[in-house]
């Protein structure tokens, strides 16, 4: 990736946008082979060309001014695709790492990590540790990078760690809330996704944030992840505005 567009946001502010801004937008980033099929490409083009689009929605995010951008990078389902495509794949991780981790620090990028990581290489799980200790402190966009990531599997993970605490005595059943639950996800202390938004055309969530996106907003957009840009994230965001969130109450036009 040498020689390909880094970040370029000499500094952090929140623009006027128009309207409502979001806190948290999570990306389902789906199509990268089928954007690669379409123009009789290898696969792992697609996948390159969709770290590119990585860049783009980081650099949006930062000039919008929403706090956290949630992408959905590697699902634990992946490992089931061929050797050689999960092979490419954790090698643009590692390149993608490399490369754009001293520019995200530079724009004051937090990077977070949620998923599973006992079961990866050590040289997987040295950069992941690497990149949320660099930049632990920096206070403007986080990026949360979902690898090696299910919903269900976050859950089940919660649902062991207080059971261990119950039968250690350390936990009441009784006292196990809401709040509980959310305090043992690896999401703990990042908001709930406000928007989803899953490119490609396909309207599902693939267990992704399961917990976290029970009010979330979603948009579904046509375009394959490749070809994601700041137009398609702007538009995004105003259907999401044309939204009215109740959130299990009434509406504001109705009280």
């Amino acid at each position: 990736m040498s020689g390909e567009a880094k970040l370029s946001v000499p500094s952090f502010a929140l623009r006027d946008t128009g309207g409502e801004v979001p806190t948290h937008v999570a990306i389902i980033m789906d199509g990268n082979g089928r954007w690669a099929a379409k123009r009789g490409l290898p696969r792992f083009e697609g996948h390159r060309r969709g770290v590119e689009a990585i860049r783009r929605a980081v650099r949006s995010a930062i000039d919008l001014g929403i706090r956290y951008l949630t992408v959905y990078s590697f699902s634990s389902e992946n490992w089931r695709r061929p050797a050689q495509e999960v092979s490419d794949l954790m090698g643009l991780l590692k390149r993608f790492v490399r490369h754009d981790l001293a520019d995200l620090h530079a724009n004051n990028v937090r990077v977070k990590i949620i998923g599973e990581r006992e079961t990866l290489a050590p040289d997987i799980r040295a950069l992941l540790d690497e990149a949320e200790s660099l930049t632990r402190d920096n206070t403007a966009l986080t990026l949360v990078i979902a690898f090696n990531y299910g919903g269900r599997q976050e859950i089940a993970h919660a649902m062991r760690a207080l059971a261990e605490k119950v039968k250690a005595g350390e936990l009441d059943p009784a006292s196990i809330d809401l709040d509980a639950i959310e305090a043992h996800l690896d999401t703990r202390g990042i908001p709930d996704p406000d928007l989803v938004i899953r490119t490609s055309g396909e309207q599902r969530v693939s267990n992704f944030l399961t917990w976290q996106t029970a009010y979330s907003e979603f948009v579904f957009t046509p375009e394959f992840w490749p070809d994601f840009n700041d137009e398609i994230f702007r538009a995004a965001l105003d259907e999401y505005r044309r939204r009215d969130r109740r959130f299990g109450g009434l509406s504001a036009q109705a009280v």
